[in-house]
């Protein structure tokens, strides 16, 4: 059995999801890194918190595509070379790893919900739509983007399972929802506090370091006199 193809297949699919388009994006406009501030995520909803809309959509678009273009490309031109469902799947998680552990960006990388997405689009449209209008519906009614994700996470498996059979595809769907609630662990923290960041919410800009001396020291927000003496 020819081995060579489908790794090769599956290395081009983690390099290519190893992009990680919202520094690239961030960069290109001229915006903060997106590592910088807010949740510290490369993603799209953090490169919203930034305040701009378009930086974020693209950013959104180019996430999606890396994961669907992949998935993609095994489905159209893979068949002669043997490759089927299976390196389909097998591509598609791949690239979805690249964006968790990206080997261009230090392996610090987001936590994949477009290029899920995206992913899921490739594997079987009829599952990727029925995902994207679950998070659309939660994401519009309630304003959480990392509730959206966690349902979608948890319902796509499932709903592939039940509707197509157990499959490579639904492996890799499970496992991507299995990393996908993993990477949100601190969202459903927050979320149970009551202190998730909503859609839209610009986060304010990170306080600049201080040294180890100053760290008595009241931050930048309070109110000192003018000679640069405490007010206290």
């Amino acid at each position: 059995m020819d081995l060579i193809t489908p790794l090769a297949a599956v290395v081009a699919a983690y390099l290519v999801g190893s992009m990680s388009f919202a520094v690239v994006v961030s960069r290109a406009m001229g915006l903060d890194d997106p590592r910088t501030y807010g949740s510290g995520n490369p993603g799209a909803t953090n490169v919203l918190r930034s305040g701009n809309r378009s930086a974020a959509l693209l950013t959104l678009a180019l996430d999606a595509l890396k994961g669907f273009v992949p998935v993609w490309a095994v489905a159209a031109f893979g068949a002669p070379l043997g490759l089927g469902e299976g390196t389909a799947a097998a591509v598609g998680l791949a690239a979805f790893l690249g964006h968790l552990w990206p080997v261009f960006f230090g392996f610090k990388g987001g936590k994949g919900v477009a290029t899920a997405a995206g992913v899921m689009m490739g594997l079987n449209p009829l599952l990727g739509l029925a995902a994207l209008a679950s998070w659309l519906i939660v994401a519009f009614f309630l304003r959480y983007s990392s509730l959206a994700a966690i349902v979608s996470a948890v319902f796509a498996p499932f709903f592939q399972w039940l509707m197509w059979g157990f499959g490579p595809t639904t492996a890799a769907l499970a496992v991507m929802g299995a990393l996908l609630l993993w990477r949100h662990g601190g969202n459903i923290r927050k979320l149970l506090d009551g202190t998730e960041s909503r859609i839209g919410q610009k986060s304010a800009v990170p306080p600049a370091p201080v040294s180890a001396g100053d760290s008595a020291v009241a931050p930048a927000t309070s109110s000192t006199a003018r000679d640069g003496r405490s007010t206290r």
